[in-house]
């Protein structure tokens, strides 16, 4: 998935209003923002494999330290301890580590049988979304839209910034989603980590709508 996750991050904030966006869209997209820079370093690998799924040209067959459970339930419970310690709001470190965690959970609906359960394990899972690419579509979509509304409802903005920068992340995240369906594959494995990287963006990003908006007062 892509903007499914990041749809769990906006709508979290809901459920974690103390929690800056930044740091929710870091949880959601933390075993993404990991998987470039293992592909760089070369403790993970892809292929560029076209039809490996109708979705993506992409065959991820070893990725056991960003995506195997065992691991993503680590970074889960690292990142949600390191929340607590640093801001000591409770709730905000369980959706942080629920976040993470949710990254497997919806990968493990959209990859074909590829997610590896532990590191140095041959087992691997995954219920094929991929496969169909209207299916898929449909899928993120309402996921993505659902999540725009509930942040909505939640929040509202404070300024022309709150407004602007908002949407050009919503706008942003539809093209690129767009761009991942009617897109050509990569030209070769080594720019896939390179060009991932810059899905770091989106933290900082986040972190700058959050200081653009607000809590909506409950009635």
């Amino acid at each position: 998935m892509f903007v499914g996750h990041f749809a769990v991050g906006l709508a979290a904030k809901k459920a974690a209003p103390k929690t800056s966006l930044g740091t929710l869209i870091l949880s959601v997209q933390l075993v993404d923002l990991l998987w470039p820079l293992f592909l760089i370093l070369g403790l993970e690998h892809v292929r560029i494999h076209p039809g490996d799924t109708a979705f993506t040209p992409l065959e991820f067959y070893d990725y056991p330290i960003s995506h195997s459970l065992l691991m993503v339930a680590v970074w889960g419970v690292v990142s949600g301890v390191v929340y607590f310690m640093i801001r000591h709001y409770a709730r905000g470190a369980w959706i942080v580590g629920a976040g993470v965690i949710s990254h497997w959970l919806l990968d493990y609906v959209t990859h074909r049988p590829d997610l590896p359960l532990m590191p140095g394990q041959t087992a691997t899972v995954g219920l094929g979304l991929w496969n169909s690419v209207p299916a898929t579509v449909l899928v993120e979509g309402l996921l993505f839209i659902l999540a725009v509304v509930v942040y909505l409802r939640s929040t509202e903005a404070t300024d022309r910034t709150g407004r602007i920068a908002f949407w050009a992340f919503v706008g942003l995240l539809v093209l690129l989603s767009v761009g991942n369906v009617i897109g050509a594959a990569p030209p070769n494995e080594g720019v896939i980590g390179w060009v991932g990287l810059a899905t770091w963006l989106f933290v900082p990003w986040g972190y700058w709508i959050d200081r653009h908006r607000k809590m909506r007062a409950v009635p």
